[in-house]
């Protein structure tokens, strides 16, 4: 199996939050028989309910489950719906589309919903005294976990979190994508994007439909284009849309003969972009919660701190790693694919301008934005500095203007970690 194709399957298991409650039901399914046979091999009496009682015991547990199902996705999408509205709508693929515990939690009242209605079918002359206790031990569970499941959303949807969440997914695909630190040895089959590639001898069209390009097997068009002894050169950046018609590849070379589905083949398409190989997108989902943040509607400065923390974080840990790796080669050097990849400057222009903008007036954010980029400055090597004095001078310009008292703007122009932790 490829790469990419194992990509689109584990995309797709991560991302179907229907995909647990349905192996559920077939579990369900395929226990009833099983506690039956055991019911009727071992004879067991456990809690002696009388054929009545049972059925009315387990018509209850399954009304009740069934309910429970219902309330506890009404108020997950109520919940999710509250988050994206006061943070981004693009907290949804981070947050319940992926969690263990939703999906967990659903798949046992399902699972429990299920059994006792299955159980109940067969309660006609007999009692299944051990289906019954597993009905009963399953309900249990099940309330169980949806009190756990509201303690957990509660906490999961604080700003703070969802904000370390994204954070956390960002560094791990920061480190996936740039895995070489700066001062090491950069692996010869990873360099910089040709400056001058030369003309393409054919062009590869987008079809099908528009949409984002959210992963490449980039390993695969490598060994095509080394083996044809061509280049291919993937021409939109992973995280950009795509329309039908507009350029996909540019062939080169031996390149030219390659088939087109199969190198379509190899990129993986969506209609959203997402965090796999896209590390500008976890920037982009904070950007847009300090953003929200600050809106009019909101008027929120302190998350939108919240969120420069986390972008200060992945900004060090990015400023410290090789981020040319636009090409791939061979162990001889041999160039068979190109890519194009965001650079240090697009990640501090993403990181920095929509906040200070929609920041203007706000202490928080003001002096929050300064001690960010001053502390980066101190940290990071010296041919990092450039884009971040530039942030500087228009985080200067901006407190000159917005701020037409001079105590304001001396206060505003104070560098502090907090926003407004200590005077200046």
């Amino acid at each position: 199996m490829r790469w990419i194709q194992r990509y689109r399957l584990s995309s797709f298991v991560r991302s179907a939050l229907w995909l647990v409650p349905l192996l559920s039901m077939l579990l369900a399914v395929a226990s009833t028989p099983l506690l039956r046979w055991l019911d009727e091999d071992f004879g067991w009496t456990l809690l002696g309910f009388g054929r009545e009682g049972a059925r009315a015991l387990l018509a209850m547990l399954g009304a009740s489950m069934l309910s429970l199902l219902v309330f506890m996705l009404s108020s997950l999408l109520i919940a999710v719906q509250i988050a994206s509205a006061n943070l981004t709508p693009r907290v949804i693929a981070v947050t319940f589309m992926r969690d263990r515990p939703v999906k967990l939690t659903i798949g046992i009242v399902v699972f429990t919903f299920m059994l006792s209605i299955g159980v109940l079918g067969r309660t006609e002359d007999s009692v299944l005294q051990l289906s019954t206790a597993v009905c009963i031990v399953a309900s249990l569970a099940s309330i169980a976990l949806f009190l756990f499941l509201v303690d957990y959303a509660l906490k999961a949807l604080r700003p703070v979190s969802v904000v370390g969440r994204v954070a956390k997914e960002g560094f791990e695909v920061i480190e996936d994508v740039y895995p070489v630190l700066l001062g090491t040895q950069v692996d010869r089959r990873r360099t910089t994007f040709p400056p001058e590639p030369g003309p393409a001898a054919r062009t590869i069209l987008h079809a099908g439909h528009s949409a984002v390009l959210i992963a490449a097997d980039f390993w695969w068009l490598s060994g095509a284009g080394l083996a044809a002894q061509g280049l291919v050169e993937l021409v939109p950046r992973v995280g950009e849309f795509i329309a039908v018609g507009e350029p996909l590849f540019h062939l080169r070379g031996g390149a030219v003969a390659l088939d087109d589905a199969a190198l379509r083949k190899a990129l993986a398409f969506g209609e959203e972009r997402t965090l796999e190989q896209d590390p500008m997108f976890a920037f982009r989902i904070l950007v847009d919660i300090a953003a929200k943040a600050l809106s009019p509607a909101i008027n929120d400065p302190t998350t939108a701190v919240l969120a420069l923390d986390q972008i200060q974080r992945l900004l060090r840990w990015l400023g410290q790693r090789h981020l040319d790796t636009g090409a791939l080669l061979d162990e001889s050097g041999t160039l068979g694919v190109a890519f194009h990849t965001p650079d240090w400057e697009d990640y501090v222009i993403l990181a920095v301008s929509e906040i200070r903008q929609y920041g203007r007036g706000s202490f928080q954010v003001m002096r929050r934005l300064r001690a960010m980029l001053e502390s980066l400055s101190a940290s990071l090597p010296p041919d990092r500095r450039p884009p971040l004095a530039v942030q500087l001078r228009m985080l200067a310009r901006s407190v000159e203007r917005d701020f037409p008292d001079a105590e304001d703007r001396e206060g505003a122009a104070f560098a502090d970690l907090q926003g407004i932790g200590h005077v200046a």
